[in-house]
């Protein structure tokens, strides 16, 4: 016969595995169950010799058998905690990692003119490849020197011309990157893919978000044919709605990828500055474009 084992014994044990888990154990006679108390509680009054009854009567009493039993019980509830605790902290995480993706403000464009500074938000969330496009011509110093090759009073003011750098040549406006120059995508569709500039350094059209080119937004230029923007983009000074590629009363298709915050009056005087063919009697260089995240 298995030799008796004060249940309260059983109990402390049983409590101690549970409260490794971060949890608590019901300890009781099986007569009369106790509410759940902590292992604390268990543990101090166990020693003291309070849960054992004088008597040390049947109820109080319990097999090695049973004991084993309430152990196992108590190794289960135990695992259970664990696993439950293990579940809670990975969703904590991705609600935290999901918190930072959405927190995360868009990138600023700082454009430094010789006719002054013009700050833009660039649409990373929303025009992911295109946006991403003009971040990585941006950070490897593409841009840099180049000048305003086409400005019109209220209608916008075009950019981004490798040929631009002699803001004298015919061929101003007809240049792109590279071909075979790469960037990685960062959101979107092609998250973390790598695109390719080809067939005069252009990029795939990104019709996504529709965004209207209303004034003050960064928006693709492009030759009218599908997949033909590469570096070229124009900034918007007036409501220039025709050129959305989801107006269904135009074959123009530019996509916005950006708006200017700050020096909207300066893009404008750009477009008003006296022009020969369009192109500015005096010269309007970009310095510099950097981008602050």
């Amino acid at each position: 016969m298995a030799k008796p084992v004060a249940l309260t014994a059983c109990a402390a044990a049983a409590a101690v595995a549970v409260a490794s888990a971060g949890g608590a154990f019901a300890v009781g006679s099986f007569s009369a169950p106790h509410p759940l108390i902590s292992v604390e509680r268990v543990l101090q009054t166990s020693a003291a010799g309070h849960l054992q009854s004088p008597a040390r009567s049947s109820t109080d009493v319990a097999s090695a058998d049973v004991c084993a039993v309430v152990a196992a019980a108590a190794a289960i509830t135990a695992a259970g905690l664990r696993r439950a605790k293990r579940r809670h902290g990975a969703a904590v995480a991705a609600t935290a990692r999901g918190a930072r993706t959405t927190l995360r403000a868009n990138p600023t464009a700082i454009f430094e003119t010789t006719m002054g500074t013009v700050k833009a938000e660039i649409f990373l969330k929303e025009m992911p490849l295109t946006a991403s496009n003009f971040i990585d011509l941006v950070e490897t110093g593409y841009y840099n020197g180049f000048h305003f090759h086409r400005v019109i009073p209220n209608f916008m003011a075009q950019f981004g011309c490798p040929f631009s750098k002699d803001p004298r040549s015919p061929r101003a406006g007809t240049g792109g990157p590279k071909d075979g120059t790469s960037f990685k995508v960062t959101g979107g569709e092609y998250d973390g893919k790598t695109i390719t500039r080809k067939n005069g350094g252009n990029i795939p059209d990104e019709f996504v978000s529709k965004i209207s080119n209303s004034p003050g937004t960064l928006s693709m230029a492009n030759t009218g044919s599908p997949n033909s923007g590469g570096s070229q983009f124009f900034l918007n000074v007036v409501n220039n709605d025709f050129l959305d590629f989801f107006n269904p009363k135009t074959p123009s298709k530019h996509p916005v990828f950006g708006k200017i915050t700050e020096g909207f009056e300066i893009v404008k005087a750009i477009t008003e500055t006296r022009t020969m063919n369009d192109a500015p009697v005096k010269p309007v260089q970009m310095v510099s474009i950097t981008i602050q995240r």
